[in-house]
């Protein structure tokens, strides 16, 4: 009988692991892909619909590209915001079809 108990309680823990990482291993493109995450002019990642993992992604691919931004900026005399819009511009137009991208009132759509 405890020995059923423990394992019952052995395979939970181990579900709920797998269940951990597995919410981790998003991607960015998964992300996207999903419909969780999509372009912004402003050059940063928008969350479309409200997912945890998704948000977790969104967040680190922004820290990253604001750091990319400002270290482009200072090479080249410009404003970060200046280069983060002209980086918005290249992503939207680089989405895959079916991915959501931000319009000039806000509104997100497929592309």
């Amino acid at each position: 009988m405890k020995s059923i108990r423990l394992k019952t309680k052995l395979l939970l823990l181990l579900t709920l692991s797998f269940l951990s990482l597995s919410a981790f291993a998003m991607s960015l493109q998964d992300a996207k892909s999903q419909g969780y995450l999509g372009e912004q002019a402003n050059g940063y990642l928008g969350l479309v619909q409200a997912n945890p993992e998704a948000k977790a992604v969104m967040d680190d691919v922004n820290n990253k590209r604001r750091a990319h931004y400002e270290t482009i900026a200072k090479k080249n005399k410009l404003s970060p915001a200046d280069v983060a819009k002209l980086a918005g511009e290249k992503a939207i137009a680089a989405t895959d079809k079916g991915n959501y991208v931000q319009d000039a009132k806000g509104k997100w759509i497929k592309k």
